[in-house]
């Protein structure tokens, strides 16, 4: 049995949760959000989008499948904290390794449970989200609040660089699971595609080597010259966390390399390509995080539901319509989902096409690139 301890949620603003802790023991403090997605806790905290962020699932009932090497989207989990409802005793899926219990243990992530998470998914929709703390051994309001205002704000990091590979690494791996989607259109050649790591899932990888493309993964600091010179087809800029204005780095190899390569970019990817080409970043209130988001194709008239996870979006008003050309907009508060260059071989979504968790009406974006790659002479 589950020995539970008390545990404390203090938000900035002063508003507190009482819950109960399972996982790790200890303190951290993160960027409160909120995810709505009713599976997939394990691919969301070991998305490196999510470094950084105190995830609130809003979903009741998690930890009921347990965890599986397969589901993994990086190394470890990067979520600050987890706070859920109802953290299950019990997991029968037969694909279960461990329970969640014990993985947040082995990773030390702070887990809190018996909270009310619609109290306090309703305040960060009202209020936004914002940096709280956690701790199962402070449970003073006082102590708590010195802490958490003597952290550095979640937007003033570059969480990217705590994120990406160390070095240049060749990737190969395949879709693993028998109950991964159906592979893309495949290339007509096995072209060479230089993929950034801003803090990439593993799945938009297994998409790419399931075209039949040569990967290769550079950290997000490499130069453009450094990308130039290993001579690929294309260049794929992938999902990330943080505020993409903290990373102008990113911002100078992508403006090099427009227009040299075909270029696809997914969420933080899509933010830093219209960083780019002129655009502005604007921090949405409470951000876009789950699977279930419906976003309009503006070429076809039909809706897509999308995953998403985003704090960050590129301003609409912004876009240079001289070369870009907006592609989806999200039907919940009409914010930019994608857009195409008119000039150059590149186009960007905000939101996630390879899923994991999610659905997969967006998987044909991969084979876009595709096409887009086997247009190269």
């Amino acid at each position: 049995m589950r020995q539970n301890r008390p545990a404390k949620v203090l938000l900035i603003d002063g508003t507190a949760f009482n819950g109960l802790s399972f996982g790790a023991e200890g303190e951290n403090t993160g960027e409160v959000c909120f995810n709505t997605s009713m599976t997939g806790y394990q691919e969301i905290m070991t998305d490196p989008s999510y470094a950084g962020q105190i995830m609130t699932m809003t979903y009741p009932l998690i930890g009921n499948v347990g965890v599986n090497v397969e589901d993994e989207e990086s190394a470890r989990p990067w979520v600050a904290g987890f706070i859920v409802r109802e953290a299950s005793r019990i997991r029968s899926n037969f694909r279960s390794t461990k329970s969640l219990d014990d993985y947040l243990k082995e990773h030390g992530i702070i887990g809190v449970e018996e909270v009310d998470t619609r109290r306090l998914v309703r305040h960060i929709r009202n209020e936004g989200a914002m940096m709280g703390i956690l701790s199962t051994h402070d449970a003073d309001e006082a102590s708590l609040m010195k802490k958490l205002k003597s952290a550095t704000p979640y937007v003033d990091i570059d969480w990217i660089k705590a994120v990406t590979c160390a070095k240049p690494v060749d990737w190969t791996e395949g879709f693993l699971s028998p109950f991964s989607p159906e592979p893309p259109a495949h290339s007509r050649k096995p072209h060479r595609v230089a993929a950034i790591d801003y803090g990439m899932k593993r799945n938009i990888l297994r998409y790419l080597t399931s075209m039949g493309c040569v990967v290769r993964v550079f950290p997000a600091t490499t130069t453009a010259e450094e990308v130039i010179a290993w001579k690929p087809a294309g260049v794929f800029l992938s999902n990330g966390p943080g505020n993409p204005e903290a990373a102008p780095y990113a911002v100078e190899c992508i403006r090099k390399l427009l227009g040299k390569f075909p270029i696809f970019g997914i969420c933080m990817g899509h933010e830093l390509l219209g960083l780019a080409l002129g655009g502005r970043i604007v921090k949405l209130k409470f951000g876009h995080r789950g699977a279930n988001h419906p976003v309009m194709n503006l070429a076809t008239g039909k809706v897509e539901i999308t995953a998403q996870n985003h704090g960050f979006a590129l301003d609409p008003e912004s876009l240079d319509k001289s070369r870009m050309r907006a592609t989806h907009t999200n039907l919940n508060d009409h914010t930019n989902e994608g857009f195409e260059c008119t000039d150059v071989p590149a186009f960007s979504v905000q939101y996630h096409p390879e899923a994991s968790p999610g659905p997969h009406d967006a998987a044909y974006l991969f084979a876009n690139f595709a096409r887009m790659l086997d247009g190269v002479r």
